[in-house]
């Protein structure tokens, strides 16, 4: 299960979102990606959940919060359009 966080914070980090979204079940997987070219976050993160159960649980709760003077914007991750092989979503996943 993946869940797309947006208007995140730049200050937040793997650690703060893992903290905020373990109170909803266990915790796979956390990416915050960076630019390449300015080596600064983006803005946005990807949080894998064990559980449908745990990712709905933090959708309802978290989408709309105010966490680190944002408003976040939490739902479900989608494809990436174009065509991502295997249906994994927006993550970049390595063997």
């Amino acid at each position: 299960m993946t869940i797309y966080i947006g208007n995140l914070s730049f200050q937040a980090t793997e650690d703060d979102l893992r903290e905020v979204f373990a109170e909803y079940g266990t915790v796979s997987r956390v990416a915050l990606p960076i630019d390449r070219e300015s080596g600064k976050k983006r803005g946005f993160a990807f949080v894998e959940m064990e559980t449908e159960d745990a990712e709905d649980a933090a959708i309802a709760d978290l989408n709309g919060a105010q966490w680190l003077g944002r408003e976040l914007k939490v739902n479900k991750a989608k494809p990436k359009d174009g065509g991502n092989e295997g249906g994994k979503g927006n993550l970049n996943r390595s063997a």
